[in-house]
C-alpha cells in the first residue's frame, strides 16, 4: 500500500493566489490532481492544507480514499506539511509518495509505474526522472518515517539523500518535471494542454 501526500498548504506568495485554485482544462489544479490520483494505484490520498485552507476546502472531493489534514505549521515550509501528512498515513502503508499541488500534469499511468517499481524493489527513496531530470512524485519508504518526522522544519527531505541514496526510475512523461511558482510559469506549462 502506498499513500500519496498531496501538498497544498503553502503561502503561494509568488503566484499571488492559491495555486491549487488556478484553472486548468475546465477544472482547478487541485481537482485535476485528485482526479489523476483517484485513477491511479494510490491506496490513500492525504491532502495537506494550510495557508488558504478555507478557500481550497470546497474543491476537495468527498471520497473514501481522500483525507484532509490541516498543517498549523505551514509557514515553516514544505517539510512541515510532509510531516503533518505522514503522521496521518496508515501504518500499513509501505511508503509515501510526495506530490506538490504545483506539479499538476503528472499522468496516472506514471504514478502507477512508480508505485509498481517501488513495490517490486522497495528502495528507501525512489525518484522519477524524465530525460535524466529529477521530477515528482518521489516515494519515501516507511522505514524513513521517524527520520522524516524528526527533521528540523528548515531542512528538506533531500537532506536524507546522503544516508539513503535515492534510486531513480526513468518515466516517459514530461509532466513529472513541469511545476510552477508564478503565473508566467503556469501559463508556460499549461499552454499546450
Amino acid at each position: 500500500m502506498v499513500t500519496c501526500i498531496l501538498l497544498s498548504a503553502g503561502l503561494n506568495e509568488r503566484f499571488g493566489s492559491p495555486k491549487a485554485l488556478a484553472s486548468i482544462s475546465g477544472n482547478n489544479v487541485i481537482q485535476l490532481v485528485q482526479n489523476t490520483l483517484l485513477q491511479s494505484a494510490c491506496d490513500e490520498i492525504i491532502v495537506v492544507l494550510g495557508a488558504h485552507a478555507s478557500q481550497i476546502q470546497p474543491s476537495i472531493f468527498k471520497h473514501s480514499r481522500i483525507h484532509v489534514v490541516y498543517n498549523k505549521d505551514y509557514f515553516f515550509g514544505q517539510t512541515s506539511s510532509v510531516q503533518a501528512g505522514w503522521r496521518e498515513a496508515e501504518d500499513s502503508s509501505s511508503g509515501v509518495m510526495i506530490l506538490p499541488v504545483d506539479c499538476p500534469l503528472v499522468q496516472a499511468s506514471s504514478i502507477d509505474e512508480i508505485i509498481r517499481h517501488f513495490n517490486k524493489y522497495g528502495p528507501d527513496i525512489l525518484i522519477p526522472t524524465y530525460q535524466n531530470k529529477k521530477g515528482h512524485p518521489p516515494v519515501f519508504h516507511q522505514c524513513l518515517k521517524s527520520k522524516a518526522l524528526n527533521l528540523p522544519m528548515d531542512l528538506g527531505l533531500n537532506s536524507l539523500f546522503d544516508q539513503h541514496p535515492p534510486h531513480t526510475i526513468e518515466i516517459n512523461d514530461s509532466g513529472i518535471i513541469k511545476s510552477f511558482n508564478t503565473p508566467e510559469e503556469f501559463e508556460k506549462i499549461t499552454s499546450k494542454q
